[in-house]
């Protein structure tokens, strides 16, 4: 049986709980990490078309970059490299951690927080920001940003949990009032299999889609005595259902078509490590949730999030139709077309010179081009709009939902 939800833009929350005001935007003090971090050394772009990188504007957006913290994630997605950017002003809760990515980003001037620099936007003539802070703050730091007339753009997930399911509405109506763009840095969106899966979609080559897999597999620490915070500020990763960060999986579905997950029943595993078997804030046993979606579309897919798989780690994705598939690992395109996909550009474009494609597969960049021709080319959509970043992200929120009620198979409610 189905159990129905609803969802649409009125201000009140759809499971009826009230939610108080979040604390202020907050980033790691963590030291620099002695290990690499998942992802970020994922460099590699893929193959990349021939022709050389064509500037489309000759003016720079003005942007403020907030949070460097552990990952160094302010500074990691290039925009300090970007010929139409420049960097006013960054922020972070540790002044070590602000400085530092002041130098990396030449940030011309520093704030203590990021709503202090949203605040002083005006004056500063700060025309976009990227909120890279702890996930609990993104879109309440988001709204803000967007009522001031800022564009956004957020690091992952666009909202954390059902107690920021309320936070939705409001979103949406910031984003419409202000006529700005908002983005949201889904690292899928530009590895080179989604880029290509999203081309053979929207060129018709692989017909009506009948099936997708995706998979997130962060290991984390293998101690299952490990009560530390995992480096996240107020210990926002501690013990975090794997469904409220479900974007790097669920990417390879809405990222490719942008429809969105109608109904879904997952499976929860419940973890040996001490941050689940002995309790956490979201009262959360969990550390797999492996769901099963129906979509809009009505075809399957089966999204994956896991951070107790200590060999593997990853983001990886598949995708079947009635006339082709995409599948990375069995050499790519398989399906009608074959001689035609050979002569179609599916590979990734250029970057401007001297603009590293960064981590996840060599995403950052590209996130951080398609982010700035949205502000500055009127008919240029951003990939991962706001429509697209919240059924990418509500989706994970039912899916945990879900699997806190044995797999019951839950409505995702659209948005509106």
């Amino acid at each position: 049986m189905v159990t129905e939800n609803t969802f649409g833009i009125s201000r009140k929350s759809f499971l009826g709980g009230s939610l108080a005001l979040l604390a202020a935007a907050r980033s790691s003090a963590a030291p620099e990490p002695a290990k690499k971090i998942q992802g970020f050394d994922e460099t590699n772009a893929g193959k990349l078309a021939a022709q050389a990188w064509t500037p489309f504007s000759d003016r720079k957006v003005r942007v403020g970059i907030a949070g460097e913290g552990y990952c160094s994630f302010g500074s990691a997605f290039g925009y300090q490299n970007h010929p139409n950017v420049e960097v006013v002003a960054c922020t972070d809760l540790d002044a070590g951690r602000c400085k530092l990515l002041q130098e990396r980003v030449k940030a011309q001037k520093t704030y203590p927080s990021c709503e202090e620099m949203i605040k002083h936007a005006a004056e500063d003539k700060l025309e976009a920001v990227y909120i890279a802070t702890d996930a609990a703050s993104h879109v309440r730091l988001a709204i803000m940003a967007l009522e001031h007339g800022l564009n956004v753009a957020t690091a992952v997930p666009a909202f954390l949990g059902k107690d920021q399911l309320e936070f939705v509405p409001r979103l949406l109506d910031a984003v419409k009032r202000s006529g700005k763009v908002y983005q949201m840095n889904e690292t899928t969106a530009f590895r080179a299999s989604c880029y290509a899966m999203r081309k053979l979609y929207e060129a018709g080559k692989l017909g009506a889609i009948t099936y997708t897999e995706g998979e997130y597999f962060h290991p984390g620490s293998n101690n299952i005595t490990d009560i530390s915070n995992n480096n996240s500020y107020n210990g926002w990763r501690y013990g975090l259902p794997p469904q409220y960060y479900p974007t790097h999986s669920n990417g390879y579905y809405t990222c490719v078509t942008h429809k969105r997950f109608v109904k879904v029943s997952c499976t929860g595993i419940p973890s040996l490590k001490f941050k689940y078997a002995k309790g956490n804030a979201y009262n959360n046993p969990y550390g797999s949730e492996y769901a099963m979606f129906t979509c809009e579309d009505g075809s399957a897919a089966r999204m994956l999030v896991s951070w107790d798989v200590p060999s593997y780690g990853g983001e990886d994705g598949r995708i079947w139709g009635q006339k082709g598939c995409y599948v990375p690992e069995k050499g790519g395109y398989r399906g009608w077309f074959d001689a035609e996909v050979k002569k179609m550009a599916i590979a990734k474009p250029q970057l401007p010179p001297g603009m590293p494609a960064g981590g996840h597969g060599g995403s950052h960049g590209y996130l951080t081009d398609d982010f700035i021709r949205a502000i500055l080319l009127p008919d240029h959509k951003p990939c991962v709009d706001v429509k697209t970043a919240l059924d990418t992200t509500i989706a994970g929120v039912y899916a945990h939902l879900s699997a806190m009620k044995g797999g019951e198979t839950l409505a995702v409610p659209a948005v509106v």
